[in-house]
């Protein structure tokens, strides 16, 4: 299994809007498109909150393959609706991470 994890750096001024978008908009979406089984999402503790507040979203797939299909097909549509709608006012930082134990 691998996670595809997204730390975000989220504006004081949308970070509930942002947060509420994230739940009902954009997580479905990338649940919808089959690659990933689950996801969690975290807020970063003992960080500098001066900027913003840190979140990490966790996507959750069986194998590469999936990920690497959602990045070729799914990927590019959905930042591309993500920066649209919240533009600079996000930061996204994304890695991907084999599950070993």
């Amino acid at each position: 299994m691998v996670v595809y994890n997204i730390t975000y750096l989220v504006d004081h001024s949308i970070h509930e809007n942002w947060l509420e978008w994230m739940k009902s908009v954009h997580i479905p979406e990338m649940l919808s498109t089959g690659h990933f089984q689950r996801f969690q999402i975290l807020r970063l503790q003992e960080v500098d909150e001066t900027e913003g507040i840190s979140y990490a979203i966790q996507f959750y797939a069986n194998d590469l393959e999936s990920y690497n299909t959602y990045i070729a097909k799914s990927a590019p549509t959905l930042r591309l609706k993500a920066n649209e709608q919240w533009g600079d006012r996000v930061i996204g930082f994304r890695t991907l991470m084999e599950i070993v134990h």
